[in-house]
């Protein structure tokens, strides 16, 4: 799945390149965006893409100090970020708990909607920019970014960033994207891989609502793909597969 999912992610942003000069993803974090960024990097086609004019953003990050291994953003300049010549200037990182609004966690989310809108165009939707490709691990509860089921930030209508506490996985303060700021993009990619997924990938696609699953209520302006191992697919329900070809 990784592999695919990074074939996929490199013709995508050459496309988006190929056709307004630069590109936008929001990366994920976890097991399935960590392998994703791997394959990426062990990619011959990576050089394909001009990493000099690719806008990289966060879906959610856990609040700790900059250094820490749990960051997103660390594990993910150890999978590719350090490993490409990106620039310094479109890597969008979201606060950390050692930085300038120290161990506020609403002030750091924030700056982070404040850094998205001044990136956003003048048509952009909800003061965020229309990312190209929007990535998202989905996890065993159905959480999304860090919209867990049932919490606050998941029911977040007017925010495009919000400060999370009490999350139900370690740790459990951290920052994430609202429902409403995925939606902007212009595709949203959920990605899940494992036996463990399957019962989530199972009820999101299930309708149940974005209370309940958050998953299920996130996709794209104009495309939302699930991209999916055999193990995690293996409980969806027979209605969603189309019919077979005669």
């Amino acid at each position: 799945m990784a592999q695919a999912a990074a074939a996929r992610l490199i013709t995508r942003i050459v496309d988006a390149q190929a056709a307004r000069g630069t590109a936008s993803v929001v990366l994920t974090g976890g097991r399935n965006g960590n392998a994703l960024l791997a394959a990426i990097a062990a990619s011959p086609a990576r050089d394909a893409v001009d990493w000099g004019r690719l806008d990289l953003w966060w879906g959610d990050e856990r609040f700790v100090p900059a250094a820490d291994g749990d960051r997103n953003a660390v594990q993910a300049r150890a999978e590719l970020l350090d490993a490409v010549p990106l620039d310094p200037a479109r890597v969008h990182e979201m606060p950390a708990s050692d930085g300038v609004d120290g161990s506020d966690v609403e002030a750091a989310a924030a700056r982070y909607a404040q850094e998205l809108a001044r990136a956003a165009g003048p048509g952009d939707r909800l003061r965020v920019p229309a990312f190209d490709v929007l990535l998202l691990g989905v996890g065993p509860d159905t959480h999304v970014a860090s919209l867990f089921p049932e919490h606050p930030g998941v029911r977040e209508t007017e925010l495009t960033v919000v400060g999370v506490r009490g999350a139900p996985k370690p740790p459990p303060t951290r920052i994430s994207l609202t429902l409403p700021a995925i939606r902007a993009a212009r595709e949203v990619w959920l990605l899940a891989a494992g036996e463990d997924k399957a019962g989530a990938v199972a009820l999101a696609l299930s309708g149940p609502g974005e209370l309940q699953a958050p998953a299920s209520g996130a996709y794209g302006r104009s495309r939302t793909l699930w991209l999916l191992d055999r193990a995690a697919a293996e409980r969806i329900p027979a209605q969603l597969y189309p019919p077979a070809s005669a």
